[in-house]
């Protein structure tokens, strides 16, 4: 069970896999830095930041161009960041599914 406000989960669209080993940094709209963490062989991270977040603009910001690098793919985006607004203290899940070259991602439970 996580204790943390913010998880996330990467998926590789392309191979239908999870995406193990994706750095991701959760951060202020400012650019703060508050968590890291690397996605586990489930593409998971679970515990990314506090357990309890001011109301207010974040961002996970995902090293795509690195992963994809460390498969030998060649990938457009570089990274990948996800805004998103804390409004309560409810979990916010942030699911990232990937390919070299699209991204989409939602509010996940």
């Amino acid at each position: 069970m996580t204790t943390s406000l913010v998880s996330t989960h990467v998926l590789d669209n392309a191979t239908g896999a999870p995406a193990e080993g994706v750095a991701v940094v959760l951060q202020t709209r400012a650019g703060d830095r508050l968590a890291a963490a690397v996605t586990d062989a489930d593409g998971r991270a679970a515990d990314l930041g506090p357990a309890v977040l001011a109301p207010g603009a974040y961002r996970l910001v995902f090293d795509t161009g690195a992963w994809f690098a460390a498969r030998g793919t060649d990938a457009f985006f570089p990274e990948v960041a996800v805004a998103f607004t804390v409004d309560d203290a409810a979990h916010y899940h942030v699911p990232l599914l990937l390919s070299p070259f699209a991204y989409s991602t939602y509010r996940g439970s």
